[in-house]
């Protein structure tokens, strides 16, 4: 169903958020981007949502260490895994800006979660995320380097948000044309991917929480050259065969500028013959399932959350 402005929790909280979108973050560069995206962090809950434990370390990479943080349920294990990578433009975004995401990601689906902080543009632009992407997601799939750390056993799937579900999106792509990992699922929440001049979305709907000015940029530090945004590994709407890649969900938001890419690229795999869960949330906007904490608590965002984890419980057979 249409709608012709977001729903009112969404809007009281990006008018409580009116002090952070202020300024354009191109204006800001990217340290001064990333610190307004820890100021951010006053918004979360003081008392995030339980889990069994929680540990950080850094596991190899292709260019020295790559940081992650490893989300236990509270139920014994073992547990299917799901691999997650966090949106910000490739340019902002940590473990922390998405901590509690993971958490309530691992409480429903029931699920190890591994959250992974790749390298970020423009200090490290593509491909420096997708190979981390990648490599976090072949450590986790070989016990012979993630046993100490991952108590897995059962199903394995990649998740993200916007940068980070091009990544998942990315990964999955990868490993259906490498011979790689295995997987059973990916979780694609408002994917940045698509060619962003055919979208009708760009056009209508940047301001909400993404100015046309943020996303250009963002292009910029991450992408660089045009040549960079036609590589699949890049932006995986640019494959020519989708059909190794594992079931997906996608989630959209009506209100959001990447909202069509999300829903061309669900098209792309449904006619590749991949099985997807479409998701639409017509009165929310880009960013939506961040909106959890306590003092901007929107329901819709726990919806989608917890729809999401559903898809992973069940593809992964989390119950068992």
């Amino acid at each position: 169903m249409a709608t012709d402005e977001p729903h009112p929790d969404v809007q009281s909280v990006l008018r409580s958020r009116r002090w952070l979108r202020s300024i354009p973050l191109s204006t800001l560069g990217a340290r001064g981007a990333r610190l307004l995206s820890k100021l951010g962090l006053w918004l979360q809950d003081d008392d995030p949502p339980a889990v069994g434990s929680v540990v950080d370390r850094s596991i190899p990479g292709p260019d020295g260490e790559v940081p992650v943080r490893r989300y236990r349920p509270s139920e014994s294990g073992p547990y299917p895994t799901v691999v997650f990578y966090h949106g910000g433009g490739f340019v902002v975004g940590s473990l922390d800006t998405h901590d509690h995401l993971c958490r309530r990601l691992t409480v429903e689906s029931g699920c190890e979660v591994l959250s992974v902080d790749y390298r970020l543009a423009p200090e490290h632009p593509f491909p420096a995320a997708v190979e981390d992407a990648y490599a976090a997601l072949e450590w986790a799939a070989d016990p012979g380097t993630s046993a100490d750390v991952l108590d897995r056993d059962g199903g394995l799937a990649v998740a993200g948000d916007s940068a980070g579900g091009n990544l998942a999106a990315v990964a999955a792509l990868m490993a259906a044309e490498r011979d790689g990992p295995d997987l059973d699922y990916q979780s694609l929440v408002y994917p940045a991917v698509g060619t962003r001049e055919e979208q009708d979305s760009m056009r209508e709907y940047t301001g909400y929480v993404l100015t046309e000015d943020d996303i250009r940029w963002f292009d910029r530090c991450y992408y660089g050259t045009e040549t960079h945004r036609r590589n699949p590994y890049a932006d995986p709407s640019r494959a020519c065969d989708l059909s190794g890649v594992p079931p997906a969900t996608v989630v959209t938001a009506g209100f959001d500028p990447l909202r069509d890419g999300g829903i061309a690229y669900a098209r792309r795999l449904v006619g590749d013959g991949v099985p997807v869960r479409f998701r639409n949330y017509p009165d929310m906007v880009h960013g939506f399932v961040g909106m959890l904490s306590e003092d901007e608590d929107v329901d819709r965002a726990g919806e989608a959350v917890d729809e999401v984890a559903a898809d992973l419980r069940r593809a992964l057979d989390a119950d068992d």
